[in-house]
């Protein structure tokens, strides 16, 4: 009972967060009609400072580590990340009615870090007693730049080989039609005449990395990532970019709220697999990391507390680098889905049934 009731009060809780407040006030804006716009050159901006900003926090998270003592924990949080990403897209993504671009931006958004919910397990462990390494919470951008990352790719090879299969099946039907027969909605020949195979066409997977990698969404976060690494931009970084980073992020779900008004109608038969999804995902999550996380901890001596935080940020899901760079990665892709599910219920899930959970667990393991 008092799970419930903690869970009760973390969902009530992220429904006043800023996040998930003004991507509901957008979605009341759009409801009503109002002509409130936000300039697309704005939009833009306000995108690129975003994800600058998300770049660099994570490059001098980065270059403050000790490389050395975190390079298998780090190998297994860029692996983990991306192997979320492939569970949501092959879970989520054969529920009835739900469209795969939706699937891989709502995984991609769970294989991303909350900084919010790795602050309160980091928070809890100070509290609790429990020793980690200080580097333990760099761990975060070497899981979060590759989900994203991943997850882009993943849409942007999908959408192709779609837009590819609709171009040999409008070729044959045209061919069909020369030819006596007759077309069909799947591309097959109704008369015996043989089907084309360019439906079936390999894509060709580098130019799609190379394209998505060289798109505005991963330039400007690989590039943040790139001066916090290699330069030393602290001092602006917290005098302009972290200054305004949640008052643009607060814009920024505006406009992806007014957007999600006009898609609301595509969740409507579907929101149950994605609170679902929601609910049960950082759990699994979590259990992949911390058995990793204990791999490295027989081979390397990784603290246990170490194997928690690396729990927590697998069983986070992102509220602050994941929605802008999906928005600007995968623009086809429903933002009341992904933000949504991860918002009002992976956040939750995780606060109050995973960082106790992998706690305790580190704790009967550790004797």
């Amino acid at each position: 009972m008092d799970f419930f009731s903690e869970f009760l009060t973390l969902f009530l809780g992220k429904l006043q967060s800023p996040t998930l407040g003004f991507l509901i006030g957008g979605m009341v804006v759009a409801a009503v009609n109002s002509r409130l716009q936000i300039p697309d050159p704005i939009y833009k901006f306000i995108v690129f400072m975003l994800l600058i900003k998300v770049g660099l926090s994570g490059g001098i998270a980065i270059r403050n580590a000790n490389l050395v003592e975190m390079l298998l924990p780090a190998a297994f949080a860029v692996l983990i990340g991306i192997v979320i990403v492939f569970i949501g897209r092959y879970t989520l993504g054969i529920m009835p009615k739900v469209k795969i671009v939706d699937a891989i931006a709502t995984a991609g958004l769970f294989g991303a870090v909350s900084g919010s919910t790795l602050a309160a397990g980091l928070t809890i462990l100070e509290t609790e007693g429990i020793k980690f390494e200080p580097w333990a919470a760099a761990l975060y951008p070497f899981m979060d730049i590759p989900a994203l990352v991943t997850a882009i790719v993943l849409a942007s090879l999908y959408i192709t080989k779609q837009k590819q299969r609709r171009a040999a099946e409008e070729q044959l039907n045209k061919q069909l039609v020369a030819a006596g027969g007759y077309p069909s909605d799947k591309g097959i020949v109704a008369r015996g005449y043989p089907q084309s195979d360019t439906a079936d066409e390999g894509v060709k997977i580098w130019p799609i990395i190379q394209e998505s990698l060289q798109g505005s969404a991963l330039s400007a976060l690989l590039l943040g990532l790139a001066l916090g690494l290699l330069t030393r931009p602290e001092s602006v970084y917290e005098s302009f970019f972290n200054p305004l980073f949640r008052g643009l992020l607060s814009i920024l779900m505006l406009v992806m709220g007014m957007e999600a008004t006009a898609r609301l109608g595509e969740l409507r038969k579907v929101g149950q697999w994605y609170a679902l999804y929601a609910f049960f995902a950082p759990l699994l999550h979590g259990f992949i990391a911390f058995g990793l996380g204990m791999i490295a901890h027989y081979i390397t001596g990784f603290s246990l507390g170490g194997v928690v935080l690396l729990a927590v940020i697998a069983a986070s899901s992102s509220d602050i680098s994941g929605p802008p760079t999906l928005r600007a990665g995968i623009p086809s892709a429903n933002p009341s889905a992904y933000i949504g599910s991860s918002t009002a219920v992976g956040t939750p899930v995780a606060l109050a049934l995973g960082i106790p959970l992998f706690i305790g667990l580190a704790q009967v393991l550790g004797g």
